[in-house]
């Protein structure tokens, strides 16, 4: 027998910000692959399927993508209604393609269910648009992640040159990201927000310059988080309580 498998986003976090789509085929899942973040309330939604964790998350134990690969070819020979839940948009930073070439080298069927991703998330929970008319035309999805034997990324030239960029995956190795944006011509005071759990109740947001990034990423807890860079955080920056501090540090650094 062979399955559909269905590659389906799980969003940012908030169980409510399923689409309707994804929440009705985990109802119907017989088994249910998730990556490590998937909310339990989300789970929840696959009450008759079987569910297995195989999520990745940096600096610990986890699951080697041709395992995952594996794991979801089995399955679909074993299961008609396979779903492979990933957090965020499958098609965003989530290895999707690799999942979708083993299951064609297998001949089996695939859906790809996007979900809403992390950066659309933390926009709204500063409350800051990505995009503003006269003001920002342009933003990246960038991350400075490398895999072993991959070759160098222009991620930093890609986050430069865009009005507005989202760093996924970079803040654990922040001082190297701020080194990266300063060489590619960022401005030392450029406005970032640090956005960590973005929709879920205990999101947390930190703003400051780039000049400041390794200092603002030490503040994080333990929940995934992404960062934001350009002048469409200038508002944002000047509204938090510590603006007044902020503006003298970017009046030292045009003496």
């Amino acid at each position: 027998m062979k399955g559909k498998v269905y590659l389906v986003g799980a969003g940012p976090g908030a169980p409510d910000l399923l689409t309707v789509r994804a929440a009705r085929l985990l109802g119907e899942a017989d088994v249910v692959l998730h990556d490590a973040l998937v909310h339990p309330a989300t789970l929840a939604l696959a009450a008759r399927a079987e569910k297995v964790a195989v999520g990745k998350r940096c600096g610990r134990q986890s699951s080697a993508q041709r395992f995952i690969n594996k794991r979801l070819v089995d399955a679909a020979r074993r299961h008609r209604f396979v779903v492979r839940l990933k957090g965020g948009d499958p098609m965003l930073f989530g290895r999707a393609q690799e999942e979708i070439a083993a299951l064609e080298k297998a001949g089996i069927a695939y859906e790809v269910i996007p979900g809403v991703t992390a950066a659309s998330a933390a926009a709204a929970d500063l409350g800051v648009s990505l995009t503003q008319r006269g003001a920002a035309r342009s933003v990246a999805f960038v991350t400075p992640r490398v895999g072993e034997g991959e070759a160098p990324s222009g991620w930093a030239r890609a986050a430069a040159a865009a009005d507005t960029a989202v760093l996924y995956m970079a803040a654990g190795d922040a001082a190297r990201v701020r080194d990266a944006l300063l060489e590619a011509g960022v401005a030392r005071d450029m406005p970032v927000a640090l956005v960590e759990s973005a929709s879920l109740e205990d999101s947390g947001a930190v703003t400051g310059m780039l000049a400041h990034l390794e200092a603002l990423c030490a503040t994080r807890g333990a929940g995934p988080a992404v960062i934001l860079v350009g002048r469409v955080l200038d508002a944002a920056v000047l509204s938090r309580p510590e603006a007044a501090e902020l503006a003298r540090a970017v009046a030292a650094m045009k003496r």
